[in-house]
């Protein structure tokens, strides 16, 4: 049966006696607020005691009002005292989605406070609060005595009880339906149930809104500060902004205290993040602190934001500036041994692109001086690439500058024009043939040249010029079968490029001298990185590229060589594999199986000898939880140690986690330095030189991680010298703020 009755719980009011009684259609004429005070009721059998005044409603009994729910096997109203009884699997659900139960709920004759036996509360979130005894007041909260709140499962995919991998346990607990946050008094966290961590004053949200308050500390020893803890402060400034403020205490230096904020609106978004410190700032290099160390502030700031104006046109901007060259590894934020700070000014349309940008640099080396640092203003590059095809082929025009500054050192500015023309055709045999010409007009500007240490990088002062002009063929010729269980495509490649002699060395060589033949720009127009250098003459490339598809496998196999009619030592060194007519050989190959296997290598082999010059190697052996991954990279090209971008270097990578069960693995990684000084008579390395080493233990399910990291820095850089440092980490699903 359905009816309107004066009975209902969890700050539902109280309604007239007389709406507690069957009525006739003459009674449909009361009162507004009566009217808004009815609930709607369901019950197996319902029971009016007028002598004692008591209303019995039972077997399966639902009141509903304003989107609250009540479910509960028997509810009684004593009218005389006001007092209102609910017992018996109690279910009570909030327009917001929080679900009570308990075993017994007693209300006084407001309806809208009262206790709770034994009672369960499933939050929003999924996370849960229990206590033996609670109470609910007026304003919707409620006080848990003797309670616990976790967010883990407790019970198991099989549906059977377990123990949540943490809760935390307190004498009281205070909970807000409205701000959505649970309070304690006399916490303290157990994990695997031991307690662990007391926590006096903690509070946080149980929504998946933004709340502001304390995040999860930190815990980290090492050999150079000593141990340290990390307590940051989240802020929800607004739905589309918010702040971290963190605050780091050390044993042995001064605090560190950084902040970061973040906004994010419908044209973009930004944010800006600063440490701060006083300390002791010793140079690079130094092995310990000296009595005169400079006591000074020390600090990071960095900032990066990106912001769509309309359609077309965007604005993005990047700084990172620090105090000292050795402040970011001192507190483990960054090993960069370069800072990049950059504005750029875009606009992209379908057929075109521009850009204005600015570009400057901090170096962190150690025997790198900053008044020798490039700063490059403007920057600026546009292309368009023209809708209708001109004889069969596609037409790209390009403009572009570059003006480079240095303190103390060259200053060189830079301005070309060129156009591009490709057209692509497949022939009746399937071969993929590429017709291209490319003309370019070159005008440079450099001063103070002589002040480049590098002889081969610094052109001739004042102004230059320099015309290029290219023709090229490439010619794919694509063999498609069936082989070894599966399709192989077997494909024989040919180019030949024709450009005639340029005058490159009297040309500064800014962005053009990290050249190093590989299977990537093999077949390119101009194998130099960059537009400072560009390679002339005539030459032909040839090679082959193999590629088997099988079900969970894919291999793929490109080898190849140039030749030139004349030699190109003039602006290539010995020792790229391009100084020579005949190049070396390049060679990549690729291999995929399921996702358990990922190998690739990539080599060159000297042409006389077949000695290799490059070996790299990276590969990955198993699953996501469980694998192994070795890097290996020796270049062996004998190139003279006065070319710093070219220096010859050897080391190995490894690393690799073990899952040892569905929740805990250990993990580890190296680095080691086999640079010695036959291969590089500038390192410091003697053949076996570890870098860095890094080993750990986690422990993750979901609802609580865990670790525990391990981590050696063999390297002395001023004051952040090598040693120890120890990261704990503990993680709980919903417990940030």
């Amino acid at each position: 049966m359905k009816s309107s009755l004066a009975v209902f719980t969890l700050g539902l009011a109280a309604v007239t006696p007389a709406a507690a009684m069957g009525q006739s259609q003459s009674d449909d004429a009361v009162s507004s607020d009566q009217q808004a005070d009815e609930i709607e009721f369901s019950a197996d059998s319902i029971d009016y005691d007028f002598e004692n005044d008591f209303v019995t409603a039972e077997g399966n009994v639902v009141l509903n009002r304003d989107g609250y729910e009540l479910r509960a096997d028997q509810v009684v109203w004593n009218r005389k005292t006001g007092a209102v009884v609910a017992e018996g699997n109690i279910k009570s659900v909030s327009p917001d989605g929080d679900v009570a139960y308990g075993d017994r709920i007693e209300l006084t004759d407001s309806l809208r406070d009262g206790a709770v036996d034994n009672l369960l509360l499933v939050l929003e979130d999924g996370s849960r609060l229990a206590a033996r005894r609670s109470e609910r007041f007026v304003d919707g909260s409620l006080a848990l005595h003797n309670a616990a709140y976790t967010a883990c499962a407790v019970t198991t995919e099989d549906g059977c009880p377990k123990n949540p991998s943490w809760q935390i346990k307190a004498v009281k607990v205070i909970y807000d339906p409205v701000k959505k946050r649970v309070k304690y008094q006399g916490a303290r966290i157990e994990i695997f149930g031991l307690p662990v961590i007391p926590l006096p004053g903690l509070s946080h949200p149980v929504s998946d809104e933004n709340r502001s308050g304390v995040l999860v500390p930190d815990i980290q020893f090492d050999s150079v500060n000593g141990v340290g803890v990390t307590v940051p402060y989240y802020f929800s400034i607004a739905p589309n902004q918010d702040a971290t403020v963190t605050a780091q205490i050390f044993t042995d230096v001064a605090p560190l205290l950084s902040g970061t904020f973040r906004s994010l609106d419908q044209k973009g978004a930004f944010q800006i993040t600063g440490y701060a410190t006083y300390g002791s700032r010793i140079a690079a290099g130094a092995s310990e602190v000296s009595p005169d160390a400079e006591e000074d502030f020390r600090g990071y700031f960095s900032t990066s934001g990106r912001f769509v104006l309309d359609d077309n046109w965007t604005i993005s901007q990047s700084a990172r500036i620090v105090s000292d060259r050795t402040f970011l590894r001192r507190y483990d934020i960054s090993d960069d041994d370069s800072l990049r700070s950059t504005i750029n000014v875009e606009r992209t349309s379908n057929s075109s692109y521009f850009s204005l940008a600015g570009w400057a640099f901090q170096t962190l080396r150690v025997d790198d001086p900053q008044s020798s640092v490039p700063v490059a203003l403007p920057v600026m590059d546009y292309r368009k690439r023209l809708n209708d095809p001109i004889l069969g082929g596609r037409l790209e025009i390009q403009a572009n500058s570059l003006a480079i500054g240095r303190g103390e050192g060259q200053d060189t500015q830079r301005a070309f024009g060129s156009v591009r023309w490709d057209m692509r055709k497949l022939t009746d045999w399937g071969q993929e043939i590429t017709l291209t010409g490319f003309a370019r007009g070159d005008v440079y500007h450099s001063d103070d040249n002589l002040l480049n240490e590098t002889a081969i990088y610094r052109g001739d002062g004042g102004w230059q010029t320099r015309a290029i002009a290219s023709v090229a063929i490439d010619v794919k010729w694509p063999f498609i079968g069936e082989a070894f269980g599966g399709t192989q495509t077997i494909t024989p490649r040919f180019q030949i490029v024709a450009t005639p002699g340029l005058a490159n060395n009297s040309l500064p060589n800014e962005d053009s001298r990290s050249v190093d033949l590989d299977d990537s720009n093999l077949f390119a127009l101009n194998r130099f990185p960059g537009y400072d250098r560009y390679e002339d003459n005539v030459r032909a490339t040839y090679g082959a590229e193999w590629e088997l598809n099988r079900p969970n496998l894919q291999v793929n196999m490109i080898v190849g060589q140039s030749y030139r009619l004349e030699n190109n030592n003039n602006i290539v060194p010995e020792g790229t594999g391009l100084s020579d007519r005949f190049s070396d050989i390049v060679g990549r190959t690729n291999v995929r199986f399921k996702d358990i296997v990922k190998f690739t290598h990539r080599y060159r082999l000297d042409k006389d000898n077949l000695a290799v010059r490059r070996n790299e190697i990276d590969a990955t052996v198993g699953s996501k939880s469980t694998y192994a991954q070795i890097g290996y990279l020796r270049l062996n090209r004998n190139i003279s140690s006065d070319l710093e971008d070219l220096r010859d270097r050897e080391e190995v990578r490894v690393g690799g986690r073990y899952q040892i069960d569905q929740y805990w693995s250990v993990f580890g990684s190296a680095i080691v330095d086999l640079t010695d000084r036959s291969e590089d008579p500038l390192s410091v390395a003697d053949g076996y030189d570890p870098v860095r080493h890094r080993l750990g233990v986690a422990y993750d399910d979901g609802c609580l991680s865990m670790g525990v990291t391990w981590r050696y820095d063999y390297e002395d850089t001023g004051d952040a010298t090598r040693g120890s440092t120890f990261l704990f980490r503990l993680a709980l699903r919903n417990l940030g703020v």
